[in-house]
């Protein structure tokens, strides 16, 4: 009785057109969210906590309060950041690769959790972890993969180097499909990855010509996304993936432009690349390129950075319709783009090819991007947090969207909101 009763309150205020969105927020005290201590030598004492806030799904048909969200690759942090985080200077705790990335608890691994949604309590709480793991169940890790010339080197919390790992997962986009399965997109390779139900990885997708690279990852790794892919900016791949609620269809969106030919390319760019995937044909059956907005119109945290607007999180709205979020650190823009306005399908196209000069990422001359259409700016609602990276659709017309704390590493914590008012 209870759970039909929290359907009914999501329900009924979507069904009334409102002059400006209802925003309830949501906080947890659950103790499954505190990941523990670490304490730096001769430095400062972070106080961790689960990041549960990567990616957000509701799949249709469960109850209206059940949500499975995901946690990325655990506490880390660019060896630029070490100061501030850890209290000691980079060239201390960073001095075996001053470009390397911090690991202190480099042994989690990314986990899918199922949350239920307390709204009258203005609260969350955790009922379900799934860790991935291997086939044999080993679970993997966060760390970087083996990719000769574009990877970080991962450090632990001492600053010691730690060996690459071929069957990491930088986990970041979610689908949960009818029987229980999962759709991960992931971040490093860039890859799709197939999970069981109970978090065994069945197969990860990765560009043409790579999967050699993963090599004694302990499951199956092939190829079926473009090549080109391959040239993702390093922390800058797939952020973002959905799909049809069957999961026939799935679409990835990465976080940023590539860096084709070069990183300098990937700082200027404003195009980045929208795939559409066929899992059971394990191809890419459309490419579209959606136009990142100006850094100058994020209105909490402007700047002159073409870098710092980045793609997080999609949700499937309908047939050719995507509910797109654009972020930088402080605010978030969502967007509703349809792949039948009229937009170029690039697939297959010259712009697939390396070769082709300038690249798509320094112009792309003649395609023309994804139209959007402004759904909701965090800008105009100061009790949203920063960083949203997690979109769930409710029944009732509810939007929910859920922030990554990092891991608790810059003092954040874990907040949903539920929005009503925003969708159609």
């Amino acid at each position: 009785m209870r759970r039909l009763l929290l359907a009914t309150c999501f329900l009924l205020p979507g069904l009334a057109a409102q002059a400006a969105p209802e925003i309830t927020m949501l906080t947890s005290d659950d103790p499954a969210l505190r990941l523990g201590r670490f304490a730096f030598p001769g430095g400062k004492v972070l106080e961790m906590s689960v990041g549960i806030g990567s990616a957000a799904h509701h799949r249709p048909g469960d109850p209206a309060d059940i949500v499975y969200t995901l946690s990325d690759r655990g506490p880390n942090f660019a060896c630029s950041e070490a100061e501030d985080i850890s209290g000691l200077p980079a060239a201390k705790l960073c001095a075996e690769d001053l470009r390397g990335r911090v690991y202190p608890a480099p042994s989690y691994a990314p986990t899918l959790y199922g949350l239920r949604l307390l709204p009258e309590q203005r609260r969350f709480a955790l009922f379900e972890a799934i860790a991935l793991k291997r086939p044999d169940g080993q679970p993997i890790t966060g760390l970087t993969n083996p990719l000769p010339g574009r990877t970080e080197q991962p450090l632990d919390g001492a600053g010691r180097r730690l060996a690459h790992d071929p069957s990491a997962i930088d986990a970041e986009g979610l689908i949960r499909l009818p029987d229980g399965s999962f759709w991960v997109g992931e971040e490093n390779g860039p890859s799709l990855v197939e999970v069981a139900p109970d978090g065994r990885i069945r197969r990860r997708v990765v560009p043409a010509g790579t999967a050699s690279e993963f090599a004694g990852a302990g499951y199956p790794v092939v190829e079926g996304l473009p090549a080109i892919l391959a040239r993702r900016q390093s922390n800058r791949g797939i952020e973002s993936l959905t799909g049809t609620p069957d999961g026939a269809t799935l679409y990835a969106l990465l976080q940023n432009p590539l860096a084709h030919p070069d990183a300098a390319a990937f700082r200027a760019a404003r195009n980045t690349r929208l795939l559409r995937y066929d899992p059971a044909g394990n191809r890419v059956t459309g490419e579209w390129v959606y136009q990142l907005d100006d850094p100058r119109s994020f209105r909490n945290d402007p700047s002159d950075r073409q870098s710092d607007p980045r793609i997080s999180e999609m949700a499937w709205l309908g047939p050719d319709r995507l509910l797109v979020l654009e972020r930088t650190e402080k605010t978030t823009k969502l967007y509703e783009v349809r792949l039948d306005g009229g937009a170029t399908n690039i697939l297959g196209s010259s712009w697939d090819d390396p070769a082709t000069r300038p690249s798509l990422e320094q112009g792309g001359a003649g395609v023309v991007p994804l139209e959007k259409r402004l759904v909701l700016d965090s800008a105009d609602h100061p009790e949203l947090p920063g960083k949203l990276e997690g979109i769930a659709l409710l029944p009732g017309g509810v939007l929910m969207l859920i922030n990554d704390d990092d891991f608790g590493i810059t003092g954040e914590r874990t907040r949903i909101a539920l929005i009503r008012g925003v969708l159609n």
